[in-house]
């Protein structure tokens, strides 16, 4: 893994285990679970997208730092909640940076590994959607993904953001910083002003929490 896509992955790995640590909280969890969401919820769409491309071993397996930053976002989510005015809104929040930075570094990691580049783009998005929606089913919310929410959508924006700088010649530090800009903004963009895909049949879904 080139330092670009660890430095992605690990920060990536860190803001999602946040988002789980403040879902964990909202949940009224205990220590050890806050432990089990942040992991899951970090790690989640990692490991997948590894098994996916016959990557071995998975990352975390390989490097102890992917489990210790989910240990400290589960200590910094437990220690801190309290304080958050609002944990959805910071949840939402954490959850849109990380996943900019997951559609990004899994789309990368696809492209280095030689696939086509429409699979990368499917890699992304997968890795970055799977760790939230473990997330969301453990904390019994009804994961993001499957609400009208802009947010799979965000997720395909960056990645096939990256794909195409990547194709046209682009530095990738560059094309990473647009892909995970235009991901991360379009999600915090829908959360600022409740854009949202319609629904079949017309009308919202009421929000969740």
């Amino acid at each position: 893994m080139n330092p670009l896509i660890y430095t992605l992955d690990l920060t990536g790995t860190f803001v999602f285990a946040l988002s789980g640590g403040l879902a964990a909280a909202r949940s009224r969890l205990d220590p050890f679970g806050f432990v089990v969401v942040t992991m899951v919820t970090g790690l989640g769409g990692g490991t997948l997208r590894n098994l996916l491309l016959d990557l071995h071993p998975v990352t975390w397996v390989a490097d102890p730092r992917y489990l210790l930053v989910c240990l400290a976002a589960a200590a910094i989510s437990f220690a801190w909640a309290r304080q958050l005015e609002s944990r959805l809104r910071w949840l939402r929040i954490a959850d849109a940076l990380g996943l900019g930075l997951f559609a990004v570094a899994g789309t990368q990691l696809a492209l280095s590994a030689g696939t086509h580049p429409g699979i990368a783009v499917m890699m992304g998005v997968t890795t970055g959607i799977a760790g939230g929606m473990i997330r969301d089913v453990l904390c019994n919310e009804v994961p993001l993904v499957l609400q009208q929410e802009i947010y799979a959508l965000a997720a395909l924006a960056g990645s096939v953001a990256y794909v195409l700088l990547d194709l046209a010649g682009a530095a990738p530090a560059l094309s990473a910083i647009v892909g995970a800009v235009l991901c991360s903004g379009l999600r915090l963009a829908a959360i600022r002003w409740n854009l949202s895909l319609p629904a079949y049949g017309g009308g919202r879904m009421p929000p969740s929490g």
